[in-house]
This record gives C-alpha cells, sequence and structure tokens, in this order.
C-alpha cells in the first residue's frame, strides 16, 4: 500500500511539473540557437578577455549564436557558409544520423564564424584553414593559452591538423566537436595533440591570393602528379602562391596545362588547372 502510495505522488508531482513548463516538449525537437552571452552547461559564450579585433569579436558572436546546433561531419560546407546536412564518417559510428542533422563540423562552424565577419576567408577544413593565407600569426602549443586573444583559433593535430575551435578567452573555446553532440562551451583542452593556435588578420588581398576550384584536388611534392601528394582541397580554398613555373603537363576537367604553382603554407605544389585565372597566373613569379 505504501509503494502504490508513493507511485501515485510521484505521477502527480510529473504531471504538476509539465503543466507548469506547458507541456511536454516533443521528443524530436532540437533546441533553438542561443545567443552570445547566453549562460550554457559549460559557461558563457562571449568575448570573454579584451584586446580582440573587431573582425574577431564578430567571429566569437557568430558562432556563439549556434550554441545547441547539432555538430554533423562534412556540416558548413556548402556553397555559401552555413549549416548544411552532414554525412557519415565511416571511421565513426556516432554519424550515423549525420545526414538527418543540419549543423556544422569544426571547420564549418570556424567558416560560418568568419564569413558573418569577414567574407568567407576560411573556407576549406581544419588543416586548411590553420594553414590559410589570411593567417597574421601563428603560436606554439608551448605558449598554451598565455598570448591568445579572443577569436584565435585553437588547432589539434600530429602532421595534419583534425580539429580546430574558436578561443573565447579565461581558457574556455566554443567548438563542434563530435557526431552525437551540440555546439557548445568546453575548457580549453591543451593536452593530447593540441597543435597551437593562429589568429586571423582583417579581411585584406595578400598579394598572392588565389582561389582553388573543383573537389578532392590534391597537391604534391613535386611540380608532376607522379610525386607523392600531400593534401588534399575537398572543396574551392583560399590559397597564397610563391611562385609557379613550367613542369610536367597536366589534362583534367578538358584542360591541359604544364604551369604549377607552389603553395608556401603546404610546401606543396598544385598543377594551375586548378587555381581560378589564367593558365600563367598573372602577377605570380616564376620559381627559380
Amino acid at each position: 500500500m505504501t509503494m502504490r502510495r508513493t507511485a501515485v505522488a510521484t505521477a502527480t508531482a510529473a504531471l504538476t511539473l509539465l503543466a507548469a513548463w506547458g507541456g511536454a516538449p516533443s521528443a524530436t525537437a532540437a533546441p533553438a540557437p542561443k545567443t552570445a552571452n547566453t549562460p550554457t552547461a559549460a559557461g558563457t559564450c562571449a568575448v570573454l578577455a579584451p584586446g580582440a579585433s573587431a573582425v574577431a569579436e564578430k567571429a566569437v558572436a557568430a558562432a556563439c549564436e549556434q550554441i545547441g546546433v547539432w555538430y554533423t561531419w562534412g556540416g558548413g560546407h556548402g556553397p555559401q557558409p552555413g549549416p548544411t546536412y552532414g554525412q557519415v564518417d565511416p571511421s565513426d559510428p556516432d554519424s550515423a544520423h549525420d545526414p538527418e542533422r543540419l549543423g556544422f563540423d569544426c571547420s564549418g562552424l570556424v567558416r560560418y564564424a568568419y564569413a558573418r565577419a569577414a567574407g568567407d576567408p576560411l573556407t576549406g577544413n581544419a588543416h586548411h584553414q590553420f594553414h590559410s593565407p589570411h593567417v597574421q600569426q601563428r603560436f606554439t602549443a608551448a605558449q598554451a593559452t598565455g598570448p591568445l586573444l579572443p577569436g584565435d583559433l585553437l588547432a589539434w593535430g600530429s602532421g595534419s591538423i583534425h580539429h580546430i575551435a574558436i578561443y573565447l578567452g579565461a581558457g574556455k573555446m566554443v567548438e563542434a566537436r563530435e557526431s552525437g553532440t551540440r555546439i557548445t562551451v568546453s575548457d580549453v583542452r591543451l593536452d593530447g595533440d593540441y597543435a597551437g593556435a593562429v589568429r586571423i588578420a582583417p579581411p585584406t588581398a595578400a598579394p598572392g591570393t588565389f582561389s582553388t576550384w573543383g573537389t578532392d584536388v590534391w597537391t604534391h611534392r613535386e611540380p608532376s602528379t607522379t610525386s607523392p601528394r600531400v593534401h588534399k582541397f575537398p572543396g574551392p580554398t583560399t590559397v597564397r602562391i610563391e611562385c609557379q613555373k613550367h613542369a610536367e603537363p597536366v589534362t583534367a576537367e578538358g584542360y591541359t596545362n604544364d604551369a604549377w604553382s607552389y603553395l608556401p603554407e603546404y610546401g606543396a605544389w598544385i598543377t594551375n588547372i586548378y587555381i581560378k585565372g589564367a593558365a600563367w597566373l598573372d602577377g605570380v613569379r616564376t620559381c627559380p
């Protein structure tokens, strides 16, 4: 009899609580994105330290507006910055539902944040963003968070960068971390394969800056398709070209060209076929 009264009391309390909420929430409803300065489970998402540029502060505010949005693998890399449905990551069983989730992966969120602030300068994946020609200053892992300002990009990876997040200040960051989670504020993780951080310069047309085109375009160690592959551009990416030279002729996408460009941030070469511009790029010197 005591157990029955307890069960009734528990059910009554639950109904009272639901009434106070105005009804039970939908099981499939996603939380609305929160705005900057909104407390989250991990802390406040906002600029938490002075000294950042206006562009960096705008990027932080844009990222913080996405708190609560799904992480989804490949999300945020559509023709225009913004959330997209993701893909299944063959290496991660937690990504099985990512094609049903509208959101961002780590670099998709970074792209969106800086696009809102500065006109889409950070296309490409985390590795490409870390090596972007728009990087103004670099910080090593050994420097930790001491010299960092809000809006700086923290990166993880040994050799190739696989994760990137936006620093808020006070040891906090906003990130799209992994499948099955939502965009959140986290404590900065300086262990494991933390690789350091970069500061993005205000938008300027840096000399020698061009855009790639096409999908899944590989760069090479030497100006030859038979040399080892270095990095793959999954889509259009802003790059800096140091010089160009005539080397192995390449035929692709209906074009034939023997011009190759050297990308100093990647230590690699790319055929000029996949660089937007003339077959021999204007204003770029010839490599020795």
